[in-house]
């Protein structure tokens, strides 16, 4: 059993412990769209299953992708699909953009980031999640990983301005992570032992993350940014 899959199983406070970045990702999209006016255009670019639709019922909720990430995913419920390194949209049509842990799977990622800002309207803000450490998936589509300066590197380019950006996590939620990641090699025979095993020192790390205060070694990083006026 995949680590998402049986992790989702559990208890609805210990899943968001477990799944610490999966948590972020949705308290970060939440305040997103608190802070997005109502009735504001906001495009979810690589929206895959629209997941995030739910976050955005008070504006108007645009997704696309190019729907090649996996092959297992309903898109039917995109409004467009396209190529996020050519959106068919002019230029300032949205006040908000989210690009949520996609940019890894772009062959081109300063292009799309460069096609976000061109129809971000001045003002508007985008919302960019990245993975720094992470196991490779949907590939063969899967190309890079993160650094905080490389995120600052590729909105500068596209001549926005980094509102904020933060670590999701430090060097024990990533351990906690990866002993939790390591019982998917595990035999379903030997789980109950593997759970004994891994269960509580994966549980208990991340207590320890505050003794991390440089975030070095992260799952991945939020950045909000904004399209000078």
């Amino acid at each position: 059993m995949k680590y998402g899959r049986w992790a989702r199983l559990l208890p609805g406070f210990l899943r968001r412990w477990v799944m610490d970045f999966e948590r972020r990702i949705e308290d970060a999209v939440g305040a997103f769209a608190a802070e997005t006016p109502e009735g504001a255009r906001v495009l979810d670019a690589g929206a895959g299953e629209t997941r995030h639709a739910r976050a955005f019922g008070r504006q108007r909720y645009v997704a696309v992708d190019l729907a090649v990430g996996d092959p297992g995913w309903d898109y039917s419920r995109l409004d467009c699909v396209a190529d996020l390194a050519a959106l068919p949209f002019h230029d300032g049509s949205f006040r908000a953009c989210l690009n949520i842990v996609t940019l890894e799977h772009v062959p081109a990622p300063h292009r799309v980031v460069g096609e976000l800002f061109r129809v971000l309207e001045p003002g508007g803000r985008l919302l960019l999640i990245v993975p720094a450490a992470w196991e490779i998936h949907q590939a063969p589509h899967d190309y890079y990983r993160y650094t905080r300066h490389g995120v600052e590197y590729l909105v500068r380019a596209a001549g926005g301005r980094v509102v904020r950006i933060e670590a999701m996590g430090g060097f024990f939620r990533l351990l906690s992570r990866r002993l939790f990641y390591g019982l998917n090699f595990v035999p379903a025979l030997l789980m109950p032992l593997a759970l004994l095993l891994v269960a509580p020192p994966a549980l208990l790390l991340p207590l320890l993350d505050g003794l991390d205060r440089e975030r070095a070694l992260t799952l991945g990083y939020v950045c909000v940014a904004e399209k000078p006026s």
